[in-house]
């Protein structure tokens, strides 16, 4: 966890700036926040009234009550906006200047003849010394000079007898034998500029549909009650499924319509197949993972959920495949992919089976080249980017981009929804009052 978490320091520090403070915050609290996706094949009023009492609110409600909202009272102008804001700025810096005098100042005497009305003025004399000794000429010597001065950090020396796999920590390489796709993660976003010249069409999306059997129940903001443990109904299956708040976000995405053919490609441990199979839309969903124990924790989750409940036996496949070579053709209009990263956060919270592991540091390094064979070897928006200009390269074909900004307004109340110059996608990040995410997901549509 403590090699997660500099990892996360060193990497993500850089990406979000001063924003990182608070996110590294929420992922280090113990309490995860989480979302209860209920149960279609259980007794559905019977839970909805057993969650309410609790607080627990269906998300389905709070976006129509934010929407109507929103819709009642549209936003002004940029124009005005910005003005408003310049203003509003104005005056907090008038506000924040009369307090620094007022503190300046009373700490000298009242018949003192000229007590400063600034900080700056307070600090003037310390401000011109430091600068003058800021500018003072320096002697330059030769290396060869200062050798006998120098102090040799043995530190760094590397004995023949060493491991060499941590070497891979440290090596400022851009290609490592037998991985020849591998590229140092914290270059990602320097990569990103290769699919920085490829453009595509971006259309706005107003509205987030919500199906009318997914009930999804959460609680409000600085609301860290828990969910019971969900027990089984009269159908002999679980009450509810408990999600991270943030992944429910891309099953809305998909738009979900009767007689869909769903691949979930990358589905372990399968709560977002279970969530897609709440709506009762899909004629059929294809839920696929690479290995014999995630494919497993798939079959659990449907054995606790969906087990002998309706025709789902002749709908829903579970199977085990490399999403890299899955090459179905013209059979899926709608397909889910969460892409492996190394930057769940589970890992700065457990121990167990971390990718962040000393025994599991070629695994790791190896992640970037997984992604590259499924996607591209950038995670988030320059996935996108890269992703659609090789895509337009190989098969000629056509897609949109959708742009959620709009459709996902409602859901501030709950969700904080940051750009980070983001070109393509959404990313919701943790706070300490909805600790859930991080969570990036952008919806494309093959037109052609």
């Amino acid at each position: 966890m403590d090699r997660a978490l500099k990892h996360f320091d060193e990497f993500y520090g850089n990406v979000y700036g001063k924003s990182w403070e608070d996110i590294r915050a929420a992922l280090l609290k113990e309490t995860h926040k989480y979302m209860a996706v209920v149960n279609s094949f259980s007794d559905i009023d019977r839970i909805k009234s057993e969650l309410e009492p609790h607080g627990a609110m269906n998300l389905k409600a709070i976006y129509k009550t934010y929407k109507e909202h929103i819709d009642a009272h549209p936003c002004k102008s940029n124009k005005k906006k910005k003005k408003k804001k310049q203003a509003r700025d104005r005056q907090t810096e008038s506000v924040i200047t009369d307090a620094q005098i007022s503190a300046i100042q009373s700490h000298y005497p009242t018949d003192y003849a000229s007590p400063p009305v600034s900080l700056s003025t307070a600090n003037e004399d310390k401000n011109e010394d430091t600068v003058e000794k800021t500018l003072q000429p320096i002697e330059m010597k030769s290396i060869e000079s200062n050798l006998n001065e120098m102090m040799l950090d043995k530190n760094r020396i590397v004995h023949p007898n060493a491991g060499l796999n941590e070497l891979y920590e440290f090596v400022p390489a851009t290609k490592l034998k037998g991985m020849e796709d591998w590229i140092l993660e914290s270059q990602h976003y320097g990569y990103y500029k290769e699919g920085a010249d490829f453009s595509i069409n971006v259309e706005k999306e107003a509205i987030l549909m919500f199906p009318q059997y997914l009930n999804i129940y959460t609680f409000e903001e600085s609301n860290d009650s828990q969910f019971p443990s969900p027990k089984k109904g009269s159908t002999g299956v679980l009450d509810y499924y408990l999600l991270d708040g943030a992944s429910v976000l891309p099953v809305l995405a998909l738009d979900l319509q009767p007689g869909d053919v769903v691949l979930d490609m990358c589905a372990a441990p399968g709560g977002k197949a279970l969530s897609i199979l709440q709506t009762l839309m899909p004629r059929m969903l294809v839920a696929n993972d690479i290995s014999k124990s995630r494919v497993r924790r798939i079959h659990n989750v449907i054995d606790q959920y969906v087990a002998g409940i309706g025709q789902w036996e002749e709908r829903l496949y579970v199977t085990e495949r490399d999403a890299r070579y899955i090459d179905d053709k013209d059979t899926y209009n709608k397909i889910l992919v969460d892409v492996p990263c190394t930057t769940d956060r589970h890992v700065l919270n457990s121990e167990d089976n971390n990718i962040f592991k000393p025994q599991r540091i070629r695994e790791r390094l190896q992640i970037p080249e997984l992604q590259a064979a499924i996607l591209t070897p950038i995670q988030n928006d320059g996935v996108v980017g890269m992703a659609l200009k090789k895509n337009w390269e190989d098969t000629n074909s056509i897609m949109v981009i959708k742009d959620m900004s709009e459709a996902l307004k409602p859901l501030s109340c709950l969700y904080q929804f940051r750009d980070f110059g983001l070109k393509h996608g959404h990313i919701v990040i943790p706070t300490l009052d909805n600790n859930w995410g991080p969570m990036y997901f952008c919806k494309i549509v093959r037109i052609r």
